[in-house]
């Protein structure tokens, strides 16, 4: 009698090393949207609904060592006020006294929140032009 040969019972949560995936998230496009999503997986090298995937999880759950892009424009934009007033008066031989160096940093402190703030919303509204 010949000898059946059965293939090993699957693991029903696991496939390929993950869990099976049984939820489905549905959305409609625009044919441009469609052709942006497109365009964008196939620059990835993956097919549109696992590159979607990936957005979507990566951007429903940040890594832990993301940085605020808004607190990083805040100091880049500080370093920017600081230097645009300190080296002004050195590239006219002028010298900066204690006092108006720490008036300065008290100025820079309280006025880059919003000068960040005005300089992502230009680059916002460029961005839509």
């Amino acid at each position: 009698m010949p000898a059946i040969h059965t293939m090993p019972d699957r693991v029903a949560d696991k496939l390929r090393g993950r869990n099976r995936r049984s939820q489905n998230l549905s959305t409609k496009l625009t044919n441009e949207e469609e052709s942006v999503i497109e365009s964008a997986s196939s620059a990835s090298g993956k097919t549109p609904s696992e590159w979607a995937r990936d957005v979507l999880l990566r951007e429903a759950k940040p890594p832990e060592n993301s940085v605020n892009i808004e607190a990083l424009m805040t100091e880049i934009v500080g370093l920017q006020l600081f230097l645009t007033h300190v080296l002004q008066p050195v590239a006219c031989g002028e010298q900066m006294t204690p006092s108006q160096y720490q008036e300065l940093m008290r100025q820079v402190k309280t006025t880059k929140r919003q000068a960040a703030r005005e300089v992502i919303a230009a680059a916002a509204l460029e961005k839509k032009e």
